[in-house]
């Protein structure tokens, strides 16, 4: 199978997170010292959260007040309202307990986990690969002795994939890859399911990072494979546990972000293990960037601002596969769509799919809605924003809240209005009003969800790729970062098919032979591009 994968160059701008809390916030990796690789893994982070507490301090803050079911009817990605942040005691501070007796989880609330048992069946139902998997694979156990720490999304469709891997034989430890992505309720029945989970809405950085450190440092517990989102798990445990970080199997990583860091550590000499770069497998760049981004921008901005989409003017920063989903998702509904681009191949397709390709500050002062999905920082600085007119909606479809120069709206001279959940007001001196939301946070993940559909194809690469590194014979894969086998992206593309009575055409022996191709796939060199 070896020879199947390619090692794969990505050439992706840098994506960090950025602190926005009322004091500054240490990496805890950055207490070991002579780590002098962390600044390369980290860049711009520690920076942007040594200044934000300040910049927090001095800016005006106010909250408009809500009834409790204007709150839950608000409250993303739960139908029960308890994904509310109105529970000011953190989860750290409390003593809770499963049916079990188990204490090792940390979550909002342990009560609520019937409701995130119900928000896992319901993805069930609309995740026909990963259970396909689970049923086909489930005797087998080829995740016997896997030792998983996950950090990503936590919301019922990962449960699903959480549930999944246990079953094929893997034991896990979970924690967030973003700080209001998480379903409560879900993390809820997680916990109360006995998997270790450590994770819940509206974490701060500190939290971030504690959640992430218990899960990689527990006791009579030694993990062997990483799936990360983002690249937090595996540079926490790179930074602060270097000797069992080398004792690892290898590493999955599924977004941009994660994956540039990872090929940074790679050209640096520093990736001692092998990592498989899922981002780029075709059933997730295809399916998960494109079509799920086409809906799920949609729904979060219909949720959290409640916007009338026909004939708005939209701007779409960045036109790769997620900017391509958002603007045809936008053009759908009837607005008018521009597009930013710095790459001049993805200027021209975005060109001849019929959009207006523009600087942004040629159309800045017109539009209604500005959506970043570049993997880059300060794409929408405060020059952008002192531009804009009343009412426009600022938003980020990228993985990490760097597009969006959040901090620099926190000065004296501006004041923060929280609207509902996700949403804020902030207001100019001449009443001028800008709509931010989830505070320039992966938005879809904040403000809405994703079709569980999407994330059964994204969730079975990223089981088949654990399968694959966990299970590989010593020197199959070396110290650097891999593609996914094709075979196993048309694997994963083949047990979706039968949701819609889709029915391949075979190949005749003729046929295959003159063309080169096995009957059975793969069906593409590794080089095509769908």
């Amino acid at each position: 199978m070896s020879e199947n994968i390619e090692v794969h160059t990505l050439h992706s701008a840098k994506a960090n997170m950025m602190g926005i809390y009322d004091s500054p916030v240490t990496d805890p990796a950055s207490a070991n010292k002579g780590l002098e690789g962390a600044n390369s893994f980290v860049g711009q982070r520690k920076l942007d959260n040594k200044t934000s507490g300040a910049l927090k301090k001095s800016s005006r803050y106010r909250s408009r007040s809500l009834s409790a079911s204007s709150t839950d009817s608000y409250s993303s990605t739960s139908c029960t309202g308890s994904s509310s942040e109105e529970d000011d005691i953190s989860p750290r501070e409390k003593i809770q307990k499963n049916t079990a007796g188990s204490v090792d989880f940390c979550v909002r609330n342990i009560n609520q986990h019937l409701f995130g048992r119900r928000e896992i069946e319901i993805a069930e139902q609309e995740m026909p690969g990963i259970m396909a998997l689970r049923k086909r694979a489930g005797d087998d156990k080829p995740l016997k002795n896997a030792k998983v720490i996950g950090c990503t999304h936590i919301n019922a469709q990962t449960a699903v994939l959480i549930e999944t891997l246990v079953d094929l034989g893997a034991s896990v430890r979970w924690s967030a890859c973003n700080i209001y992505s998480t379903q409560n309720e879900v993390a809820a029945a997680l916990a109360e399911a006995g998997y270790p989970v450590f994770a819940w809405r509206a974490e701060t950085e500190e939290d971030f990072w504690w959640c992430i450190d218990k899960c990689i440092n527990a006791e009579n517990w030694q993990p062997n494979i990483i799936l990360d989102d983002g690249g937090d798990a595996t540079h926490l445990m790179l930074k602060k546990y270097p000797a069992m970080f080398k004792m690892i199997k290898g590493i999955v990583e599924e977004s941009v972000t994660g994956v540039h860091r990872l090929y940074q550590l790679s050209k640096a000499g520093k990736l001692s293990v092998p990592a498989m770069n899922v981002n780029d497998s075709v059933t997730k760049t295809k399916f998960d960037n494109l079509y799920s981004c086409r809906e799920s921008i949609i729904d979060s901005l219909k949720r959290s601002t409640d916007v009338m989409f026909g004939g708005k003017q939209v701007v779409v920063c960045g036109y790769g596969e997620v900017g391509k989903g958002c603007a045809q998702g936008l053009r759908g509904v009837g607005c008018i769509v521009y597009v930013t681009e710095i790459d001049p191949i993805c200027a021209l397709q975005a060109s001849m799919d019929g959009y207006r390709v523009v600087r942004l500050n040629e159309v800045i002062r017109n539009v209604d809605i500005v959506i970043t999905a570049t993997g880059n920082k300060n794409v929408v600085t405060r020059e952008h924003m002192d531009k804009m007119k009343s009412g426009c909606i600022v938003c980020n479809m990228g993985h990490s809240n760097t597009e969006i120069d959040v901090n620099s709206l926190r000065t004296t001279d501006l004041t923060w209005e929280k609207i509902r959940s996700q949403v804020d007001h902030v207001i100019w001196p001449d009443g001028k009003r800008v709509i931010l939301l989830a505070e320039g946070r992966l938005v879809n993940l904040s403000c809405s969800s994703l079709s569980s559909f999407v994330v059964s194809i994204t969730s079975a690469t990223q089981a088949l790729a654990l399968i694959e590194l966990f299970n590989a014979p010593p020197n199959r894969y070396k110290s650097d970062v891999y593609l996914l086998p094709k075979k196993m992206d048309e694997y994963v593309a083949t047990l979706h098919l039968p949701t819609f009575d889709a029915h391949l055409t075979e190949l005749s022996d003729d046929q295959a032979k003159y063309m080169g191709l096995n009957k059975a796939g793969p069906f593409k060199p590794n080089y095509y591009r769908y």
